[in-house]
């Protein structure tokens, strides 16, 4: 077995409302924060994973994130698998 850390960032949908980035956005003027036009709020996680190899990983990584991590409805899921050295 091998071990895999695994970065997930997880975000809404572009085509979608994001009101906690949008809330975001409307208030950086009152910290004298200037010059930011977009702000979109998502989740991001860290595992570490053992499977057999690098195409086992990627298997759990997206069955998690597909029935549990993330809503494939409203949100997107990208990830980035690396090996850890024994």
């Amino acid at each position: 077995m091998k071990t895999f850390k695994v970065h997930i960032d997880i975000m809404p949908h572009r085509e979608l409302l994001d009101p906690q980035g949008k809330a975001v956005a409307n208030n950086l003027h009152y910290l004298d924060i200037h010059g930011v036009s977009d702000v979109r709020i998502g989740k991001h996680i860290e595992m570490l994973v053992e499977a057999a190899d690098e195409q086992a990983a990627n298997h759990i990584v997206e069955d998690s994130c597909s029935k549990l991590l993330a809503n494939p409805i409203t949100e997107q899921c990208r990830f980035v698998l690396s090996e850890m050295n024994s």
